[in-house]
């Protein structure tokens, strides 16, 4: 879940989704990104993103959902993301590299998708192509009845590789489970809690293991409006053979949902930075000036709307 993480958090999860798979081996559809992902609200068009690292551009078709992204790094330097769709799933991602002002097919790909229909449910096959075409690698993902992930086939010059994926429930926790070649990757485990002044709180707990043994894990904790509400980073101690945290993430929102604060503590020390809006219909509509302390930097945002037809009484 992506929705209203920071938009420096955000740009992580534009990779290519072939970078996001090989690392973590727990991919699920393509993500359709909407105006919600980017703390966007209304018939918007475009999103101008002016940022310390140089300026982000996102399009959006009239039912809010994007369809390019422009990452510009100077003005020679820049990629372009195209999305397209069939049928409201998405059927090809094209990122295009250009350097020095020149197209760079070298470093261009596309993602191709397709899907089928199986006897146990159905297959997604995701194959990735540069520019030059080279193939690259392909992904398969098959699904049960039930539209659960329950295997993904991976196939290029290595060979072919499968991630398992199996789902239990106990006392009320739901866990999935990756593994290859019998041996597990990762574990997530997802419950929930009822609090006194808090409502539901949804809990997800990620594990990861290396050569079969647990190497690190991340707890985060949404509240009942799905927001994230805190982040604890672990790695595991052979010494004493369990998990201590390393760092404790703590993030706060306004009235708005907007996020406010995000305070930091790793061990003794605890770092707090503030969020300070500024928006486009005095206290409320859509930020275009994000002010961060104590670093004083800050983000702004150029924003255009699609023209609302008028409604006849």
């Amino acid at each position: 879940m992506i929705k209203n993480y920071p938009l420096k958090m955000l740009r992580t999860f534009l990779v290519p989704t072939f970078m996001f798979v090989a690392l973590t081996a727990s991919a699920q559809k393509a993500k359709i990104f909407t105006i919600a992902d980017f703390d966007l609200s209304g018939k918007v068009k475009t999103c101008l993103v002016i940022t310390d690292y140089g300026k982000e551009e996102f399009n959006f078709n009239e039912k809010g959902v994007l369809t390019k992204l422009t990452t510009r790094y100077n003005d020679a330097d820049y990629d372009i993301t195209y999305y397209r769709f069939v049928d409201g799933e998405i059927s090809e991602k094209r990122v295009e590299n250009y350097r020095d002002g020149a197209f760079d097919k070298s470093t261009s790909i596309a993602n191709i998708y397709s899907s089928d229909t199986i006897p146990s449910g159905k297959k997604i096959t995701e194959k990735i192509i540069s520019y030059t075409k080279e193939f690259l690698d392909q992904y398969e993902y098959f699904y049960d009845a039930e539209d659960k992930l329950v295997e993904i086939k991976r196939n290029n010059d290595n060979g072919i590789e499968s991630t398992m994926v199996a789902y239990s429930t106990d006392k009320g926790e739901a866990t999935t489970t990756y593994t290859i070649n019998n041996e597990v990757q990762k574990t997530v485990r997802v419950s929930e809690r009822k609090t006194k002044t808090k409502g539901v709180q949804r809990i997800e707990l990620t594990k990861e293991f290396l050569e079969g043994k647990p190497s690190k894990a991340l707890e985060q904790i949404f509240n009942q409006n799905d927001k994230l509400i805190s982040e604890n980073f672990f790695d595991f101690d052979t010494s004493t053979n369990a998990f201590f945290s390393k760092e404790l993430k703590t993030y706060s929102y306004n009235a708005l949902g907007m996020l406010t604060e995000v305070k930091t503590q790793h061990g003794k020390l605890v770092g707090v930075k503030e969020y300070i809006y500024q928006y486009d219909h005095g206290e409320k509509g859509n930020w275009v000036k994000q002010i961060i302390t104590p670093d004083n930097t800050f983000i702004s945002r150029k924003i255009k709307y699609y023209e609302v037809a008028a409604t006849e009484e």
